[in-house]
């Protein structure tokens, strides 16, 4: 009898330079592990990678994207020269997870002492700077920012790597997937709690993870994940993740996502909440891998700027961390399929046993600097020990942690809740109207699209460096967020947003601005501009909206000031405005052919966005 695959793979004897074991936590592969080997080649792009053959329904291609994949984009980032390594898989296998523990090894793990390449006061150091220096100055809601534990292991060998795979079979709970990957001259072996994107039959699903409740010694308490739901640092986190990934979506999914959720998901030393967002797509795989490059809980948002921030701020490249492993395939029916796992939680060894860790905190408004090292610290652990808790209760069962879970849901946008057809709903009097959407760099601009597709408006996106975007005849303007100084001189992308305002203004051409866009219109009809003390970024506010109470979501660092309900225009035009009394900040602006928000009506924050929008542009466009 021939032996098996995973029986050459321990035994060294594989005929292939690369092989992978994946744990996957899809039902559909319950107690399964996928035993893969095949041919490695290094590929510059995604669309240069080949999809599996259709004439072979179980062809499959197993990806590793580096960060610096990002360039593929033009996002800025550090290039450390890794590359995209795709493996044709020529040989394979599914094993009982049972079956397979028996058969790999069980050899001594033995990390040397290990250090950081930040250390802890250097580390809180940067944290401070990207509170002060980028969100203070509404650079970004959240960043996530990123350094690397290094240790030696003792006596490494793939013999070793395999022991330390299955261990984490044994020990680590709630990972999306367990993997080792090894490439011939590295080795990559994780419990990735986060899955990055999958598709299947035409939907794909995204799975934004935010939050972190590190266990006591003693192990988890109830009162312990208690406190943790009711954080309010950890649920902005996660309703900000949820909106980066809704924008994503947008890009591939016509009809955006549906958000599912919220869950806690439990693992060895650590739990989290997550949401699951699904939608409907007809890209290919490559593509959606592309635009979905890389999750917001490992960069932050917006993502383009998030990205500028961590060149900025890191000292040097990412390496494989908060990348991609990917697996493409087909189904029986050759339809394209694919599931991935963002890298974190995960080890890249060398040759020499030399083993890196890269870990990462979302930094917030509210962050504590010092927290965040103890968090990045404590999910380096957590991989290097793997420790079981067995036989404990899931928290995530327990009632009282249903409820606060099922609480969060109380007060965001039922538009993104909802199924896709539950949320068409054309208006007669909006149906057919043709909009151009400015996209100023924040992919907020989709969801806004979506929405305002899904009140019957014909909508056109263009980015606001594009020239001459009014040429044609467009019923409505939408003049779209973007982060930044809207005071900024400097600012090309400003400058192009402010000039555009100008032009709607003298043309007096009806329009629609949101958060940056608004800013700049108030500069523009004089009003003040001022840095808030403490930053909106991923704040839920209710506000008094020109005599209506709305829970409406903020992702702001300035803010008009204005002392009066209404002023005129020195033409005699009259502007009304929606502030707030006590401070001043001005939350919206209504003049007769044009309207503008602070908050983001698009936002998962937004309680009633949809409304929101349709009463302002009916007011506008309607007479």
């Amino acid at each position: 009898m021939n032996p098996s695959l995973l029986d050459d793979i321990v035994s060294g004897n594989v005929n292939h330079g690369a092989f992978a074991l994946l744990l996957r936590s899809d039902p559909d592969f319950g107690g399964t592990l996928d035993v893969l080997a095949g041919d490695l080649r290094q590929y510059e792009t995604l669309a240069s990678v080949p999809l599996p053959d259709g004439a072979d329904a179980g062809d499959e291609v197993l990806l590793l994207v580096p960060y610096c994949q990002l360039r593929e984009r033009r996002f800025a980032c550090r290039d450390d020269g890794e590359r995209l390594r795709a493996m044709t898989v020529r040989r394979r296998e599914h094993v009982d997870v049972a079956e397979a523990l028996k058969r790999l090894p069980d050899a001594a793990i033995v990390p040397g002492q290990g250090e950081f390449d930040i250390d802890d006061d250097a580390y809180a150091a940067i944290v401070r700077e990207v509170i002060t220096d980028e969100i203070g100055r509404g650079e970004g809601s959240n960043f996530v920012i990123r350094r690397t534990f290094v240790t030696e292991l003792s006596g490494y060998s793939t013999r070793v790597a395999l022991a330390a795979f299955r261990r984490l079979v044994e020990q680590e709970v709630g990972a999306h997937w367990t993997f080792i990957v090894h490439t011939g001259d590295r080795t990559f072996i994780g419990a990735s709690p986060e899955r990055h994107i999958s598709l299947r039959d035409g939907v794909v699903t995204m799975n934004p993870i935010s939050g972190t409740y590190r266990y006591p010694a003693s192990g988890p308490t109830l009162d312990g994940v208690m406190a943790f739901l009711s954080d309010p640092k950890e649920k902005d986190e996660l309703y900000m993740v949820v909106d980066e990934e809704l924008k994503m979506m947008a890009h591939f999914c016509p009809q955006g996502g549906r958000v599912i959720g919220p869950y806690l998901k439990e693992m060895s030393r650590l739990a989290h909440t997550e949401y699951f967002i699904e939608g409907h797509t007809s890209s290919d795989p490559r593509e959606i891998l592309l635009h979905t490059l890389f999750a917001p809980t490992v960069t932050g948002s917006p993502i383009e700027n998030a990205c500028r921030v961590i060149a900025k701020h890191e000292p040097a490249g990412r390496a494989y961390y908060g990348g991609v492993v990917a697996l493409i395939g087909r189904d029986a029916d050759a339809r394209f399929s694919l599931d991935s796992a963002i890298q974190i939680r995960t080890a890249d060894i060398d040759a020499h046993g030399r083993a890196r860790i890269g870990v990462g905190s979302t930094i917030v408004r509210h962050s504590d600097p010092r927290s965040e090292a103890s968090e990045t610290r404590a999910k380096a652990i957590a991989l290097l020990t793997a420790l079981g808790q067995g036989g404990r209760q899931r928290l995530g069962e327990e009632s009282r942690v249903c409820a606060a879970l099922n609480q969060r849901n109380y007060g965001i946008a039922g538009f993104w809740l909802a199924g896709a057809d539950e949320r068409i709903r054309p208006d007669p009097e909006l149906r057919g109207r043709k909009v151009l959407m400015i996209d100023a760099e924040d992919a907020f601009t989709a969801m806004l699209s979506q929405q305002l597709s899904a009140v019957g408006l014909d909508v056109t996106t263009c980015r606001c460096d594009e020239r001459d975007p009014f040429e044609r005849d467009w019923d409505l303007i939408v003049m779209g967020p973007g982060p930044g100084d809207p005071r900024s001189t400097q600012d090309q992308r400003i400058a192009s947003m402010r000039s555009a305002i100008g032009h709607l203004l003298r043309k007096q051409i009806p329009f629609f601005a949101v958060c940056l866009s608004h800013q700049i219109l108030c500069l523009e009809l004089g009003l003040e501009i001022e840095q808030r003390a403490i930053p909106n970024q991923g704040v839920q506010r209710e506000i008094d909206y020109f005599g209506h109470r709305e829970r409406v979501g903020f992702y702001n660092t300035y803010s008009a000031k204005c002392d009066h309900d209404e002023f005129a225009l020195a033409d005699g035009t009259p502007i009304s405005v929606c502030r707030d009394v006590e401070s001043g900040e001005v939350h919206g602006l209504r003049g007769r052919y044009f309207s503008s928000i602070q908050f983001h009506a698009e936002s998962l924050l937004t309680q009633r966005g949809v409304d929101i929008l349709s009463s302002n542009l009916k007011r506008i466009l309607v007479k």
